[in-house]
């Protein structure tokens, strides 16, 4: 077998997310092709054989990758629409135009979702994607080739939606699949492309969209498939106060006993926003491991709430961080989510303790990996782990005087990023990207948009 080959990072700070949260202020980190092979203080070890490439890390901090938990990628050809909705108006005023959606869209969209992440320090994204239209194309097939491409690692939560206007749901009637369709295209993608060896590039999860578009059977069901086929569980929930009354009118109980009632609660699971939660809901969460993607600039775009974070953590609940969908929060940025995760959980009186800059770090990062079901492979930076991870370029007037380096990360302005990797290869300099093309995407983007609008508004 060939040599490892080695890339030596020295003189920055590292902050690696571990169990004990250990920090170096001035360390190294060597990556021995897709592992982090060892960190600590001080300069690097000595005698280190085949190292191809030294980084001179000076007035940066080393942190690991980000970990997005819930996206809608399609969403990026609509962003900046009913930009004054509440969550039930804004769906009734976008569906009409989501449901006209092609392959062609998608693959932009995606590109374009992955890109503005990538390039913000995420290495590990995920796509909540539930709208397939008839006659649309193989659209897992143009995200999950698009995160490929893109070199970002990647879970695809297939969705889907089986309860249209005519069944009391939200989406158009020609937007939804049946019941049997799918859960045979979930099944079929999984097949495809769910890899469950320890670098897996792509996985795949089993996603009923929410309870306002899919019926308890899809839910029952969708939850016996993901277990016969071993793999993750993701859905929406507990996002505003109207769903609670659709739960209680519809079913004669709140969301979390729904879901419990239907397999939704679980260590496999893990469920997006979770705002309007009540003591005995988070018990129910800390109980049985389910985990938490918290959206904070969507909940607060759509009006929605605000998710009881800072309890969840204390009962136990796993947490992470999630974008959502561009046409909820058009900057589409993850490292953006730490710095307003952390404000938006001290609104209210005596709450300046809430949740601090290291908390909201682990959020975006090791908590995203454990509700991704990947908290042993990445997440933090250890010996052994895959080797994802960011630089951050600290030393600027935007952050220079602030003398704790994940204070500035958290606290301050959106921190350049010199470096990210992924598996042990950059995808990005300087704040570029070097897989992709961005003014290609963007026009591409701005293409598409415009060419749905069109679509739409005939």
């Amino acid at each position: 077998m060939a040599a490892a080959q080695r890339i030596v990072i020295e003189n920055c700070s590292i902050a690696t997310v571990d169990a004990d949260d250990t920090e170096y202020a001035a360390g190294h980190l060597v990556i021995a092709d897709r592992r982090v092979e060892s960190l600590g203080a001080g300069d690097a070890p000595e005698g280190l054989e085949n190292v191809v490439r030294r980084i001179d890390a000076t007035g940066h901090l080393v942190t690991p990758g980000l970990v997005n938990t819930h996206h809608h990628f399609y969403q990026w050809i609509t962003r900046g629409l009913a930009t004054d909705h509440n969550l039930f108006d804004w769906l009734v005023a976008l569906y009409p135009t989501w449901a006209r959606i092609d392959e062609e869209m998608v693959r932009s969209a995606a590109r374009g979702s992955l890109a503005m992440m990538a390039r913000g320090g995420v290495t590990t994204a995920m796509d909540h994607h539930y709208v397939y239209p008839r006659g649309s194309g193989d659209l897992s097939g143009a995200i999950v080739g698009a995160a490929r491409d893109m070199g970002v690692r990647f879970t695809l939560a297939r969705g889907s939606m089986d309860r249209s206007e005519k069944d009391g749901g939200l989406p158009p009637d020609f937007a939804v699949e049946s019941l049997d369709g799918a859960l045979a295209a979930t099944e079929e993608t999984v097949k495809r492309h769910h890899d469950t060896s320890f670098d897996a590039m792509t996985q795949v999860a089993v996603a009923p969209c929410s309870p306002f578009s899919i019926s308890t059977e899809l839910l029952r069901q969708g939850a016996e498939l993901a277990r016969r086929l071993g793999v993750r569980m993701h859905t929406h929930g507990s996002e505003t106060v109207e769903e609670e009354k659709f739960c209680h009118e519809l079913f004669g109980m709140g969301p979390t006993d729904y879901f419990e009632s239907t397999g939704w609660l679980g260590e496999d699971v893990w469920m997006a926003h979770c705002v309007h939660m009540n003591d005995s809901d988070i018990a129910a969460f800390a109980r049985t491991r389910t985990g938490v993607a918290h959206c904070p600039s969507s909940n607060a775009r759509l009006a929605a709430g605000i998710a009881r974070v800072p309890d969840m953590l204390a009962a136990g609940v796993p947490v992470g961080l999630g974008v959502d969908g561009t046409a909820s929060n058009e900057s589409g940025e993850l490292h953006t989510e730490l710095r307003n995760a952390l404000l938006i959980n001290r609104l209210g009186a005596h709450r300046e303790a809430a949740l601090n800059a290291r908390q909201a770090l682990r959020l975006g990062t090791f908590g995203g990996a454990q509700v991704l079901g990947r908290a042993a492979e990445i997440g933090s930076l250890e010996p052994g782990k895959l080797a994802d991870l960011v630089l951050w370029k600290l030393d600027t007037l935007a952050h220079a005087s602030i003398a704790d380096p994940v204070t500035a990360l958290v606290f301050g302005a959106a921190a350049p990023v010199t470096a990210s990797f992924v598996n042990g290869r950059q995808i990005v300099q300087d704040g570029r990207l070097l897989t992709a093309d961005e003014d290609e995407i963007a026009r591409s983007t701005r293409e598409q948009a415009r060419r749905l609008a069109e679509i739409a508004a005939r």
